[in-house]
Order: C-alpha cells, then structure tokens, then sequence
C-alpha cells in the first residue's frame, strides 16, 4: 500500500517513536512573567504591585480579587498568601526612554524588538525584561537590579533616601528555590507578627485586672475618712474663695489688655495698621457714602 510513483519511505515514517518533550520557549516564558499579570494574565499597567513571593500583579486586578474571593479565575493558586491590602506593595518603576509603545508597530513594517523592556534599573540602566536578576524594597517599593545593588553598597535606597536592610529586598520573579526561601521568610514573618499581637492583648488583661483590686480595697476606706474630708473641706473653701477672687481679677486685666485696639499700638507699623477696617484710611467720608443699604457696609 502507497509507495506508488517510485516514493521510498524513510523510517521515521513508518516507525512511530516515543514523542519528544516539548520544550517552552524562553521568550515567551519571560514575556509572560515580566510582561503579564500574573492573575489577570493582562498587560502590566501602572499600578503595579508586588508580593512578598515577588510576582507581578495589576493592582486593580488585585482589589477586584480581595472583593470577591469566591469568583472562578484562571490562576487562583498564585494569589492564596495574600489576605488583604497590606500583603502587597506598589512599585516605583523607572520607565525605559527606549519603549515605544505597543502600537508603534501597527503596520508591520518596522523591527520590533521582543526583549526590549517596558523599565529599567535608574542606577545601571539594565532593562527589566528577565535577562537580568532585579529587587524591590518592601519598605518604599522602588526597583533596582542586583547589579547595582551589588556594585553600590549602601544602606540608603538610591531613588528616595529611605533606609532599607537585607531583610527588605525581595527578588521578582525569582527561581523555584528563590520562591521557596521567600515563602519560609513570609511564614515567619506572620509567625512573628501573631506572637506580637498575643503579648500585647495579654499585656493588657493583665494592667485590667490589678486596677480593679486596687479599686475594691480602697472602697471601705474612703467611707472612714469622709468626716475629716469633710472638716478639711470647710477650712479649705474660705482659701479657694481668697483665691478664685484674686485669679478673677488677674483674668479681667488680661482680657482688657488683649482687647486694646491695633491702633493704639505704638510699637506697630502705620503699614501694619493700615491692614485692619479700624485704620482711618478705611473710613468713608460723607460724600463716599451712599443712601442705600448693602450686605457689607464698606461695599462701593
């Protein structure tokens, strides 16, 4: 059967062998990293955020899923650490001068290059487009390559000043073992914070419980000592009423000198004085005035 026309089959056609595994391209698995939602799988635009396992998110995306966690997604799984809006961070990106768009080419007829970029380190320069190894800070979230971070060492953030530790970079889109370091790192982290939040809730349970026994055992007390209250109380009025008369006069003289008018006060300017209605440059004369009444008696 076939053969026919003087074909000669070869062997690969006759003989089916074990299918090869597919490889994916790199390209495209870097495109869909850094180019690409990671819950969305849209576009990355502005804002974008960041969590603490170092994928990249659209933020709105982010919010309608924190809305409503019980719609159906694609990639629900890459999203279960993250509980609230605290979980991530938005980035302080440097756009590429270089990008052009995606609709520079529209017609076909001009190159386009696949690996260029949409930001870039603002130290070195290098694109962020997965060739290189990058870094946010957790604590201002702006964006840095581990080249630069490598050849400047410093403990300030080169874009906004603040102060950052080790413990503050985080790697986007790192390795499977990056991935699982940062993972151990979060756990602790949240560890840490419950432990925090115990104490604190037993710390105040325990500064409760003392006040009210000190409480019930002054109670019979102050029912012994309320006849000498009392006899000192009657002593002590006639020196309130020395003194409350005294405080009341210290009081008018006081409110008679902060009332004193702005103009007979000769340490200020004329060009201060002139500033206030009570100025007589303020004052209309008689043939300024008018016969009808308005809502503000210096309207002309």
């Amino acid at each position: 059967m076939g053969c026919d026309g003087g074909t000669i089959p070869k062997r690969h056609e006759l003989v089916k062998g074990p299918k090869k595994v597919e490889k994916v391209d790199r390209n495209a698995e870097r495109a869909a990293k850094w180019k690409y939602c990671a819950l969305s799988q849209e576009k990355l635009r502005r804002p974008i955020v960041s969590c603490e396992m170092g994928r990249l998110y659209n933020k709105d995306a982010i919010i309608e899923y924190l809305l409503d966690k019980t719609a159906d997604r694609p990639n629900m799984e890459v999203v279960t650490h993250i509980r609230g809006i605290k979980d991530i961070k938005e980035l302080h990106l440097t756009d590429n001068p270089e990008w052009a768009g995606e609709r520079s080419n529209t017609k076909g007829d001009v190159y386009e290059d696949l690996h260029c970029g949409m930001f870039i380190c603002p130290v070195v320069g290098l694109e962020m487009n997965g060739k290189h190894r990058f870094c946010y800070l957790q604590t201002c979230g702006c964006v840095f390559s581990d080249r630069a971070l490598k050849e400047i060492k410093t403990d300030i953030c080169h874009k906004c000043g603040d102060l950052f530790k080790d413990e503050d970079l985080v790697v986007l889109n790192g390795t499977k073992e990056e991935g699982e370091k940062l993972r151990e790192k979060m756990e602790q982290k949240r560890a840490k914070a419950k432990t925090k939040k115990s104490k604190k809730s037993k710390a105040a349970e325990t500064v409760d419980t003392p006040s009210e026994s000190k409480g019930d055992t002054k109670g019979p007390a102050v029912d012994g000592t309320e006849s000498s209250l009392q006899t000192d109380g009657e002593s002590s009025q006639s020196d309130v009423a020395g003194t409350s008369s005294s405080t009341e006069g210290s009081k008018l003289s006081k409110s008679a000198a902060s009332k004193r008018s702005v103009q007979e006060m000769t340490e200020k300017s004329e060009v201060f004085k002139s500033l206030f209605t009570t100025h007589s440059s303020a004052k209309r004369t008689k043939a300024q005035t008018s016969n009808w009444v308005t809502h503000t008696p210096y309207h002309f």
